[in-house]
């Protein structure tokens, strides 16, 4: 517990704590008080900067000085191409050739290097580890290391510090940092708040760990939400959320859209598909929350172009 307040209080020096805000027409709808935890008024965007600005302040300063590498869809990417141009490090971001050109001008902007690779996330954590080894950087995965875990977590810890009446969180799931870190800011602060993740029907992938007891590869994964595609849930992210996490909720595109119109168009909130998943859940009747209930929003980068079609 002293760790995670300690990563709590290092995050402040870039990122204070995001607003938790009361959704009145998800209240009214399910009849318990739903409370958005708003992760896109973070400086990049997105609930990322916790873990890049996490494990990458822990890091010795000589693995630092050699620069930063890792691979990511866009919100990652950009958390560490933040974190670096804020500590004066080299970063090169292995991204999709298929991702948002509003994410990839972010990573851009912050002055790191961008490496395209084809759509397929074994060949983004591939060209990134071959560039640890050909350029001796420093590699920082996207979910799969306890550091970014830790720095995650401290969303959680914030939601639990800001309403001690929370009973239930739902957050989106990708890779699983953010669900396992949740998971263990639960574990310490309030054993008893059921924990749910929520993933689009075309990427099941914490739906198969959970029937399968382990981190089980799905085929493909197809959805607008583009931050939630792994095919596999972390390994070692595993191991944080199996204790805690008895729940997955998937939802289709078209209720994502649907709740990215409602954020938008009756909360005056800027989300993008992947942020918006556990809106989804509520919002369709899929998931019935019994207690005071906090929703993740995990980020608001989404191509303006994309987002005034989806929502209009």
């Amino acid at each position: 517990m002293a760790e995670l307040r300690a990563a709590a209080d290092h995050l402040r020096a870039v990122a204070p704590p995001t607003p938790l805000v009361e959704c009145t027409p998800l209240s009214r709808l399910t009849g318990v008080p739903v409370w958005l935890k708003c992760e896109q008024f973070q400086p990049i965007g997105a609930f990322k900067v916790r873990g890049a600005w996490t494990a990458v302040g822990r890091l010795s300063p000589e693995a630092r000085s050699r620069g930063i590498v890792t691979h990511s869809s866009g919100n990652h990417g950009q958390a560490v191409a933040f974190t670096s141009k804020q500590l004066g490090l080299r970063a090169v971001i292995v991204m999709p050739e298929t991702a948002p050109l509003v994410k990839v001008n972010a990573v851009r902007s912050q002055g790191a290097e961008v490496v395209f690779v084809p759509p397929v996330a074994t060949a983004r954590s591939a060209k990134a580890d071959e560039l640890a080894q050909t350029e001796g950087l420093t590699l920082v995965p996207p979910y799969d290391d306890p550091n970014v875990i830790l720095g995650q977590a401290t969303c959680g810890l914030e939601i639990l510090d800001a309403n001690p009446e929370i009973g239930t969180i739902l957050t989106p799931i990708g890779g699983g940092g953010l669900l396992a870190g949740t998971a263990c800011a639960v574990s310490a602060l309030r054993p008893t708040v059921r924990l749910v993740g929520v993933e689009p029907t075309g990427a099941p992938k914490l739906s198969a760990a959970l029937a399968a007891g382990a981190p089980t590869p799905i085929a493909e994964a197809r959805s607008i939400a583009d931050g939630l595609l792994p095919l596999s849930v972390g390994r070692l992210t595993w191991q944080y959320i199996a204790p805690v996490v008895r729940e997955a909720v998937p939802v289709t595109d078209e209720e994502i859209a649907t709740a990215m119109k409602l954020l938008f168009w009756e909360c005056g909130l800027r989300v993008e598909p992947s942020g918006a998943v556990p809106v989804a859940a509520l919002q369709s009747g899929k998931f019935r929350p019994t207690s005071p209930t906090a929703l993740v929003l995990t980020g608001g980068n989404v191509d303006p172009a994309r987002f005034h079609e989806l929502v209009g």
